[in-house]
C-alpha cells in the first residue's frame, strides 16, 4: 500500500459523514454533517490540506418546522448534466418531537459553475418505493446510466436500514426497479442497531465496489464491502457479493474509534484516498449522535494482489500541517 503522502489527522474537526468532490475546475469541494445538524455547508480549496482552513459557506438552512426542519444529515455534492446537486437527509419536527429520527432524502440543485455561488433550489423529496426512514444517498455513473444508492428501512424487513440501488431519470428522480443489494446479516453489522448505511462507490479492476457502514455510531461503527463485475446487470441482486468481514474498523492501538461513513477521492498526484470520520476516544457520554467529535479524516489506500481494496487501519492523530503548506485558496 502506498502511504507516502500523509494528511493532517484529523483533517477537519467536528465534521461527520465527510464528502470530498474533486472537480475539473481544479478545486476540491467539501461538505459534511455539522454538529448542530441545522444547515448545509460547502468549502473549497486547491488542495486536500487546504480544505482544513477554507472558509465554509452556508448554502441552505433547515426550515423552522415541518419537513426538513431537524437533524440535517450526510450531505453529498454531485455534478450531473451540467448542474450541481446536493443530496441530504432531513427529519421533521412535531409538537411531540416524534419525527426527529424519521428521515427522508432531499435534493437541492444549483446551475452555477461554482456551487458556493448562485442559487440553490429545493427539488423536493427523493421518492422511493416506500414512505419510510431513508438517508445517506450517493450517485454514480456507469456505461451511460446514472444510479442512486441509499439506505432505507423496509417495513417488511426487521432492522433499521438496508442498501438499495436504482437507475435515475435525472438528478432528483428515480426510475425503474429499486433493488436491495445488502441487508445487515453479520454480527458486526448489528451491534446496537441493525444498519447498512453510508454507501460510497469506487470503480477499479473491472469491478464496481461499494463500501458501507454498519452498527451503532459508537466504537462499533465500521465499514463493509460489496462488489459486482462491471459487465453485470447492476440492478440484479445476484450481481452483488458482500464480504463477511469488516474492511475498516476501530484501532485501539492508534486511538481511533468508529471509523466509517466514507467516500472516495483522489489526491493531487492521482492517488486513491479514503475519506471517513472517526473519534479519537472510546467512551461517550450520552447518545453518540450528539457527541460532536466525529472528525473528518483522509488517508491513502492501495490494492491487494487479489484485487481487493486495502484500507489498512485508521491512522493515529497527527499534528496539523504548517499553515504555509495548506494553500486554501478559494
Amino acid at each position: 500500500m502506498d502511504e507516502t503522502k500523509r494528511y493532517s489527522n484529523p483533517l477537519i474537526e467536528q465534521r461527520a459523514d465527510p464528502y470530498i468532490h474533486k472537480h475539473d475546475d481544479g478545486y476540491y469541494y467539501f461538505t459534511a454533517s455539522v454538529p448542530e445538524y441545522d444547515r448545509l455547508e460547502l468549502r473549497r480549496a486547491r488542495t486536500i490540506e487546504g480544505l482544513r482552513t477554507a472558509e465554509p459557506v452556508v448554502i441552505w438552512t433547515k426550515r423552522q418546522s415541518g419537513p426538513m426542519s431537524a437533524n440535517i444529515w450526510a450531505p453529498e455534492l454531485h455534478r450531473i448534466d451540467g448542474k450541481w446537486y446536493m443530496y441530504f437527509a432531513a427529519a421533521h419536527t412535531t409538537e411531540t418531537n416524534e419525527g426527529l429520527f424519521d428521515h427522508r432524502m432531499y435534493v437541492l440543485e444549483n446551475a452555477s459553475d461554482n456551487p458556493l455561488e448562485g442559487t440553490w433550489t429545493e427539488k423536493g423529496q427523493m421518492i422511493t418505493a416506500w414512505e419510510s426512514f431513508a438517508l445517506d444517498a450517493t450517485s454514480f455513473e456507469h456505461r451511460g446510466k446514472r444510479y442512486y444508492v441509499w439506505a432505507q428501512q423496509d417495513p417488511n424487513i426487521p432492522g433499521n436500514s438496508n442498501l438499495y440501488l436504482s437507475e435515475m431519470e435525472n438528478g432528483w428522480t428515480l426510475k425503474g426497479p429499486q433493488i436491495m443489494i445488502s441487508t445487515p446479516q453479520h454480527d458486526w453489522e448489528k451491534i446496537g442497531f441493525s444498519v447498512n448505511e453510508g454507501a460510497a462507490v469506487l470503480k477499479h479492476g473491472g469491478r464496481i465496489w461499494i463500501t458501507f457502514s454498519g452498527s451503532a455510531t459508537d466504537h462499533h461503527y465500521c465499514m463493509g464491502l460489496l462488489f459486482a463485475d462491471e459487465d453485470a446487470d447492476l440492478l440484479s441482486p445476484a450481481a452483488w457479493t458482500k464480504l463477511d468481514r469488516p474492511v475498516f474498523a476501530t484501532s485501539e492501538e492508534n486511538g481511533q474509534y468508529g471509523p466509517g461513513h466514507n467516500c472516495f477521492t483522489t489526491g493531487e498526484g492521482g492517488e486513491p484516498l479514503l475519506v471517513y470520520h472517526a473519534r479519537s476516544y472510546k467512551d461517550i457520554q450520552g447518545d453518540p449522535l450528539y457527541d460532536p467529535n466525529r472528525h473528518a479524516r483522509v488517508k491513502a489506500f492501495g490494492w491487494t494482489e487479489d484485487g481487493l481494496p486495502d484500507f489498512g487501519v485508521p491512522e493515529a492523530d497527527t499534528a496539523a500541517a504548517p499553515a504555509a503548506e495548506i494553500g486554501s485558496d478559494r
